[in-house]
C-alpha cells in the first residue's frame, strides 16, 4: 500500500490519523456493549473507515453527505457529540430521533447529514436533491452520497445517477464495494467487473480507487472537488474495501472463506496507515499512546453521560404532535374580485402565483416544461420562471420525489407532478417510508406536494384511472387534499403548498375542464382540514369527496324531496370529524360514497369514526357506495358499471326507507 503525501502537510496527516482510529475505537466499545446487552443491535464498519473518514474530511463542513449504517466514520469526522450519538445507540431523548428510530437513521441540518432509512436506495435521490439545490444556488458546494455494492442493485440506483447526470448535478455517489451484499457475494449480484464501468453508460466519470487507504480517499476527493466546481457534473466513485464482521454482529462472517478474511485482514486501514506515519516519523509509539487515550477517556466520558440519561418516558400526545410539523403559516383571505375558471385554470393559477410568491419554490414532473404537461397546466411557465424551476424530469418518480425531500432540507420548496396517479407507485417508497416518517424522525421539515391527476369517468383504462387516495390515507406524516371545486383547488393547493408538511394533492381528471365557477382572482388560500357542507338538511348525511360530490349534488337536484347534509370533506388527512360527527347527530342516517373501491376504501374509517362516536344517535346502518372491487375497466360501458354513481342513488333510497 502506497501513500501518497506530496500535497499533505504534516498536521493533516495525523488529523487523518485521528479520524480514521476515532470510528474505529468507537466500534470496539460498542460492541462489548452490545455483549453486555447495553445497545440492541450494530452493523460494523470496521475495515472500511478510511472511505468515511477520507471522504468526509475532504469536503467543507457546510457540505452534505448522506451516509448509510457502516460510515460511523462520518458521524465522528462531523464533529457529532459523542454523548448526543451514544443517546441515539440507546434510543433515548437526547439522541436525534428521541428514540424513534436507530443507530444512523437521522439527519442534523447543523451538521449537515442526512442518514439513511433502511431501504437504501432513496439515499441517492435525497443527494440529488441537494447537489440540485446547491446547483440552483450557485453556492459552489458538492455533495457526497454512500451505498453500497448491495445496495447499488436497486433501482433507486440507476435512477439517481441518471437523474444527476442528466441535470448535470454536483454530487459523487461513493461505492463501497466490500464484496457482499449482506451474505450475498457480489459474483451473485452483478456482472460487471467494476462499477467504475457504468459511468460510460450515464455519459459521466467514475473511478476504482483503493477504499482502505485513506491518503488515496482523500486526495482523489480532493481532486474531484475541484474538478466539479468547474464543471457540475455527478462523478461515481468505486472504492475498494471488506467488511471485517458480519452484515450486523448476529449474521456472523461464516459465509465468508477464511482465505479471504486473512487477505484483507492484512490490509487493515488503521493499522496499515499507523504503520506508515511511524515508519516516516511522523508520529511516534508515545505520539499514538497519547492520541488513543484522548480518544478513549473521550468515549468513556460520552458513554457516561449517555447512559446516565433516563429512557424515553412514552406520553401519547409528545409522538403524535411531532408526526406533522407544526410551524404555523400565513393563511390569505380571498378577494372581491372573481374571474370565471375552469378546475384546471385553477389549478394553474394557484401554482402560477404561487411561483411568483416564493422564489424559493420549484416545479418538476415529466413534459411540464415546453410542453406544459399533458393537461396543459404549466403550459407557459418555462418563459415565465426558467427551467431552472419548470423542470422536466426524467421517467424516474422514486428518486424525483426523493430528491423533493433533499430540495427541502436545503430550504427549497417543490411540487412534482405524477403524470397520472396511478404512476406513484414507482414512488411509493420514496413517499410512505422518506417523505412521510422525516419529520417524526428527526425534526425536518418536508416542503413537498405531489400532484395527482386521479379518477376515471374518462374510458382511460386500468392505469390511468385508479382512484388510490386510501394508500396514503393510512400512512401517518402525510397530509391528503382531494377538492373538488374550482375555488377550493386553487385555495387548498395554494395553502399545500405553503405547508411544510408532505401533501398528497388529488385532482379529478374528469373535472378539468367540465366545470368552472366563479373564484378569487387574486392569490388566496383554504385551510387544510375544514369540510364544506354544501347543503344542510334534515333526513340523511351524505359524506364524500372529489366527484363524489357532484354526483350527488346532480341527484339532490333532481330529487328535491330529500333533505340533505351534503358535505364535502375537501381533505382527509387531517380529517374534518366534528363536522361529520355533528351532522350525523343531526340527521341520524349516513351514507358514505366515494370513487375508489369499497375494500379499503377510506369510507371504511369514516363509518367505523361514526360508529365509535355516533353510534347512539345512528336510526339506521351506515351505508357505504363505492366503485367495483375490481380494476377500472376500458370500455365506457364497464366503467359505467364500475363507477358508484347508480349504486349511491339506489343505496340511499333503501337507507332513507329505515
Amino acid at each position: 500500500m502506497k501513500f501518497d503525501i506530496t500535497e499533505l502537510d504534516k498536521n493533516l496527516l495525523i488529523k487523518l490519523y485521528k479520524g480514521i482510529l476515532k470510528p474505529r475505537m468507537i466500534e470496539e466499545k460498542m460492541l462489548i456493549l452490545l455483549r453486555q446487552g447495553k445497545i440492541s443491535k450494530w452493523f460494523s464498519g470496521i475495515g472500511q473507515e478510511a472511505i468515511s473518514v477520507g471522504v468526509t474530511m475532504a469536503l467543507d463542513f457546510d457540505e452534505y453527505v448522506l451516509p448509510m449504517h457502516r460510515n460511523l466514520g462520518v458521524f465522528t469526522s462531523k464533529d457529532i457529540p459523542l454523548n448526543r450519538l451514544f443517546s441515539q445507540f440507546q434510543g433515548k431523548l437526547n439522541g436525534f430521533t428521541k428514540g424513534r428510530d436507530r443507530s444512523f437513521h437521522f439527519g442534523s441540518k447543523e451538521h449537515n447529514l442526512v442518514g439513511m432509512i433502511s431501504h437504501l436506495g432513496p439515499q441517492m435521490g435525497v443527494a440529488a436533491g441537494i447537489a440540485l439545490a446547491n446547483k440552483i444556488k450557485k453556492n459552489k458546494k458538492i455533495t457526497a452520497v454512500f451505498t453500497g455494492d448491495g445496495g447499488a442493485s436497486e433501482g433507486d440506483f440507476h435512477e439517481a445517477i441518471n437523474v444527476a447526470a442528466v441535470w448535470e448535478l454536483p454530487v459523487i455517489f461513493v461505492i463501497e464495494n466490500n464484496g457482499y451484499g449482506l451474505s450475498t457475494p457480489n459474483n451473485e449480484q452483478f456482472k460487471c467487473k467494476k462499477f467504475s464501468d457504468k459511468g460510460i453508460g450515464y455519459g459521466i466519470e467514475a473511478y476504482t480507487i483503493d477504499g482502505n487507504n485513506i491518503v488515496e480517499v482523500f486526495n482523489k476527493v480532493t481532486e474531484i472537488k475541484k474538478q466539479m466546481l468547474i464543471d457540475s457534473k455527478p462523478v461515481i466513485l468505486e472504492c475498494m474495501t471488506f467488511r471485517m464482521r458480519g452484515h450486523e454482529e448476529a449474521s456472523g462472517t461464516k459465509y465468508v472463506p477464511n482465505d479471504i478474511l486473512n487477505k484483507w485482514s492484512k490490509k487493515d486501514p488503521v493499522v496499515r496507515y499507523e504503520g506508515y506515519l511511524i515508519s516516516k516519523k511522523i508520529i511516534n509509539n508515545e505520539t499514538t499512546l497519547k492520541i488513543k487515550d484522548e480518544i478513549k477517556n473521550e468515549i468513556i466520558s460520552a458513554w457516561d453521560i449517555a447512559d446516565h440519561e433516563d429512557q424515553v418516558a412514552p406520553l401519547i400526545d409528545f409522538e403524535i404532535n411531532d408526526v406533522y410539523s407544526l410551524k404555523s403559516y400565513k393563511y390569505y383571505p380571498p378577494s372581491n374580485k372573481f374571474t370565471k375558471k375552469r378546475f384546471v385554470d385553477a389549478i394553474s393559477d394557484a401554482l402560477f402565483q404561487s411561483m411568483k410568491k416564493h422564489d424559493n419554490l420549484i416545479i418538476m414532473g415529466q413534459d411540464i416544461a415546453e410542453y406544459g404537461g399533458v393537461f396543459k397546466i404549466t403550459d407557459g411557465f418555462v418563459k415565465k420562471f426558467g427551467k431552472d424551476r419548470i423542470r422536466n424530469t426524467p421517467i424516474c418518480e422514486s428518486v424525483i420525489l426523493s430528491a423533493g425531500l433533499g430540495l427541502s432540507i436545503s430550504g427549497i420548496k417543490s411540487v412534482i407532478e405524477m403524470q397520472f396517479a396511478d404512476f406513484v407507485s414507482s414512488g411509493f417508497n420514496a413517499i410512505v417510508n422518506n417523505l412521510a416518517k422525516t419529520h417524526y424522525r428527526w425534526g425536518e421539515n418536508v416542503d413537498v406536494v405531489v400532484r395527482m391527476p386521479t379518477g376515471g369517468g374518462v374510458a382511460a383504462g386500468p392505469f390511468h384511472s385508479q382512484s388510490n387516495e386510501s394508500w396514503f390515507t393510512h400512512t401517518p406524516g402525510l397530509k391528503v387534499v382531494y377538492p373538488a371545486f374550482p375555488s377550493d383547488a386553487k385555495g387548498l393547493l395554494i395553502s399545500s403548498i405553503n405547508d411544510p408538511n408532505p401533501v398528497m394533492f388529488f385532482e379529478h381528471k374528469a373535472l378539468y375542464r367540465s366545470i368552472s365557477a366563479e373564484i378569487s382572482t387574486d392569490y388566496y388560500s383554504i385551510e387544510i382540514g375544514k369540510a364544506n357542507l354544501i347543503q344542510e338538511g334534515d333526513d340523511v348525511s351524505i359524506i364524500t369527496y372529489g366527484m363524489g360530490v357532484h354526483w350527488a349534488i346532480d341527484f339532490l337536484n333532481q330529487n328535491k324531496n330529500i333533505s340533505a347534509d351534503l358535505l364535502d370533506l375537501r381533505s382527509l388527512v387531517p380529517l374534518d370529524e366534528k363536522m361529520i360527527f355533528s351532522s350525523v347527530k343531526k340527521t341520524g342516517k349516513v351514507i358514505i360514497l366515494h370513487e375508489d373501491c369499497m375494500i379499503g376504501g377510506f369510507g371504511a374509517d369514516i363509518a367505523f369514526l361514526i360508529n365509535e362516536n355516533c353510534f347512539e344517535y345512528l336510526d339506521a346502518p351506515i351505508f357505504r357506495a363505492s366503485s367495483l372491487n375490481t380494476p377500472v375497466p376500458f370500455s365506457p360501458q364497464l366503467e359505467n358499471q364500475f363507477l358508484p354513481k347508480k349504486r349511491f342513488e339506489n343505496k340511499l333510497y333503501q337507507l332513507l326507507s329505515y
